[in-house]
């Protein structure tokens, strides 16, 4: 039973909070041991929260998940557990999760009680609605990312304040809404003329409109994240032995795999579930190496 709730849980979903990371890397403060410690805390709990959030979802979509062909193996619908006991271990979770987020400090906690928040109704209501269901999902990636710069608002910093950049959510935003829109592209191919049966909101989506909106996500992901390499925050982290435009170079990282990720939803139908496509296909795989590689070196010489 305690490995069907550890399943419950979806641990290869957790790499989405990785996100969290990207605070204390772009702010330079990676060596200074209580925010590692901080940002370390945070990133449990959004797994956990992750966690009861996903619970809260299967136990409402159980007889749905069952015509599924692969949600049909899930543990709440495989009936590995039932239902009653994986709420109440949830129930329990969250209370652990929110006790250690308001002991960090006031805006994480605030950052984690709306993700609890926006995610709980996107499971029983927002999921239903067409378009605003990919932003709500592109919202809670936006949440982790402020979640993790908050995190960082310790009292000793109060003079010297991580803040929040503006081309660090658009770029966020942006590549959040690419990533659930291939997502839902995925579920068409996939289930085909039963979508709409399964959920009913893919019967308002067609492939044709998930490639137009695709388009301009993709589009959204490239222009925000150039504008921050180049004049935005990003920029403003070089000086005069590195240059103010150091961070131009990791675009070609990018653009590979932006384009390698649209073949991949394209060419393959993949791209249902981007958490496990990064550590399988290689050439991803590889490409999002080489640009933490090549960030890491670049502001450690800024």
């Amino acid at each position: 039973m305690l490995k069907a709730f550890l399943l419950c849980l979806r641990p290869k979903q957790w790499t989405k909070n990785l996100l969290l990371f990207a605070g204390i890397v772009f702010a330079k403060r990676w060596t200074e041991l209580d925010l590692v410690i901080n940002v370390i805390l945070a990133f449990v709990v959004f797994c956990a929260l992750s966690g009861v959030v996903y619970i809260t979802n299967d136990i409402a979509d159980v007889e749905k998940d069952r015509e599924h062909p692969k949600k049909r193996l899930r543990p709440i619908a495989s009936g590995a557990i039932s239902p009653k006991v994986a709420a109440t271990g949830a129930l329990v979770l969250l209370a652990a999760a929110l006790g250690v987020a308001w002991s960090l400090t006031f805006g994480f906690f605030v950052c984690a009680l709306l993700y609890v928040i926006l995610v709980t109704a996107y499971s029983f209501k927002l999921k239903h609605m067409v378009i605003l269901d990919v932003m709500v999902l592109a919202l809670g990636f936006v949440l982790r990312a402020i979640a993790g710069i908050e995190v960082l608002h310790v009292e000793r910093l109060i003079a010297d304040p991580v803040v929040i950049k503006p081309y660090f959510v658009l770029t966020t935003l942006f590549l959040s809404l690419f990533l659930a829109l291939a997502k839902r592209r995925n579920e068409l191919s996939i289930l085909g003329d039963h979508a709409a049966s399964h959920r009913a909101v893919l019967g308002e989506y067609s492939r044709e409109f998930c490639d137009i909106l695709l388009t301009v996500a993709t589009s959204g992901v490239i222009f925000s994240y150039a504008a921050w390499a180049t004049v935005g925050d990003m920029a403003r982290a070089g000086n005069d032995r590195t240059g103010a435009y150091t961070m131009v170079f990791t675009m070609p990282f990018v653009l590979y795999g932006i384009f390698r990720y649209l073949w991949l939803v394209f060419r393959r139908d993949e791209g249902g579930a981007p958490e496990i496509l990064l550590l399988t296909d290689r050439p991803l795989l590889i490409t999002v190496s080489l640009w933490t590689i090549t960030t890491i070196a670049i502001l450690s010489l800024a």
